[in-house]
């Protein structure tokens, strides 16, 4: 009876996985020793305690896998580069010129992901200072001398720009998608330290509340797999050919798959970026001097904490709107029912054209509907459960836990479809 590492065995066996494999897992390990690699001229001391006394900041820190709480070189992570990419994604739908790249095949997705790179830099410089101005309103960064603010900012740029060259070396010589495995080697690093700050605290009275939560996280990526592997899958038949009075072929019948979560995790990525702008305006105006701005910034951080109601519902709000939004601009009805229309093909008991189109987008608004509550109920899900059963220690957000489900459910269909394919290949050979 095969066991569950008998995949992994047999890759090891094949030169070419196990060269995949090995250049994976070393390219991982440099960039978890370069989340330890702090940026010169900050009080580090001060700034883990920061981050302690902060569940907004400490949430943020989960997210990067330790580089903020550390300060480290690459602590903006990935995020100038997943910006930037959204940003051409969207342009890609609106701009017809973007749009003809993209269909030009391989030399049209590279040029595509040069430009992407290109915007990379302009947004990790931003996002550098505004992390430097919020550390310098905390007292963290006391040394402001231009040399000093210039070194931060090129060496946290200069972090990004490393790791997005990481992310692309896995990608071509590594399994799976190298910005995806990155991310998810962040998020599952902190793992360890979470439980270990939830074993110093735990008590008997907790021990309750902590199966309680690890029952309801079970559950939730149970509920993650099942949404994210969910289909509802549209006929459509295509008319029989003829040829010369003949019949060709008798037709077909194909299948076209819409997915339940069609924007996978884009939607809380989206609301994540505006949910924590008041949070950060707060942060910033309550250290003013004016007492009326800040009152407003008292009253803006006490709202948008990550635990209070105001900021669950706005983010559930933002997560569901965000999500019909962006399924919209990635799946044109319209766009669809013209294809199969074109080929010849049509859904069985619905007229080619229009109506295709109209019945496609009834099907859409319904499963997007049920995507986007699972998706709202996933993004404050955990926030709501550390509320209830009052453990702190345990909570990591949404996007976390669905890019960690996500990034295993397509790294082990690779990795399936590797084994299949070398399979196929030694059959052919005898």
């Amino acid at each position: 009876m095969p066991s569950i590492l008998s995949p992994i065995i047999s890759a090891f066996k094949i030169k070419e996985l196990r060269r995949k494999i090995i250049i994976t897992t070393i390219l991982v390990i440099i960039f978890r020793i370069s989340a330890h690699i702090p940026v010169s001229g900050v009080d580090l001391q001060g700034l883990q305690q920061l981050f302690s006394s902060n569940q907004f900041l400490g949430l943020l820190d989960i997210f990067s896998g330790g580089t903020l709480a550390n300060f480290s070189i690459i602590s903006l992570g990935l995020n100038p580069y997943i910006n930037a990419s959204i940003i051409f994604q969207l342009l890609t739908m609106i701009s017809p010129k973007l749009e003809a790249l993209s269909k030009e095949g391989e030399t049209g997705r590279q040029m595509i992901n040069q430009y992407t790179r290109y915007l990379t830099v302009p947004l990790a410089i931003l996002q550098s200072i505004g992390m430097f101005v919020l550390l310098k309103n905390q007292g963290i960064i006391t040394q402001t001398s231009p040399l000093q603010i210039a070194s931060i900012i090129v060496g946290m740029t200069a972090g990004t720009i490393f790791l997005m060259w990481i992310g692309e070396l896995i990608t071509e010589y590594g399994i799976g998608n190298g910005i995806s495995l990155l991310i998810f080697a962040g998020i599952v690093s902190r793992v360890p330290v979470v439980l270990t700050q939830t074993v110093s605290v735990v008590d008997q009275t907790q021990i309750i509340n902590i199966l309680l939560f690890l029952i309801l996280g079970i559950l939730t990526v149970a509920g993650v797999v099942f949404i994210n592997e969910g289909r509802r899958q549209i006929a459509v038949a295509y008319a029989r050919r003829f040829a010369n009075g003949k019949g060709s072929d008798s037709g077909a019948q194909t299948y076209l798959p819409l997915r339940v979560n069609q924007a996978g995790v884009i939607p809380i990525i989206f609301a994540v970026s505006l949910v924590l702008v008041p949070s950060f305006a707060g942060s910033y105006l309550a250290g003013l001097p004016n007492p009326g701005l800040a009152s407003i910034g008292r009253l803006l951080a006490a709202n948008f904490n990550p635990g209070s109601l105001v900021y669950n519902l706005v983010y559930f709000i933002l997560v569901v709107g965000f999500t019909f939004f962006y399924t919209a601009v990635i799946f044109n009805p319209t766009k669809v029912a013209e294809e199969i229309k074109k080929y010849g093909g049509f859904i069985p008991g619905i007229r080619p054209g229009v109506q295709t189109a109209a019945f496609l987008n009834y099907i859409m608004v319904r499963i997007t509907l049920a995507g986007a509550l699972f998706l709202g109920a996933i993004a404050v899900l955990p926030s709501l459960a550390s509320s209830v059963t009052g453990i702190q220690t345990l909570i990591i957000g949404g996007t976390g836990l669905l890019i960690v489900v996500s990034v295993i459910l397509d790294t082990a269909k690779q990795f399936e479809s590797k084994l299949i394919e070398r399979s196929y290949d030694v059959f052919a050979r005898k």
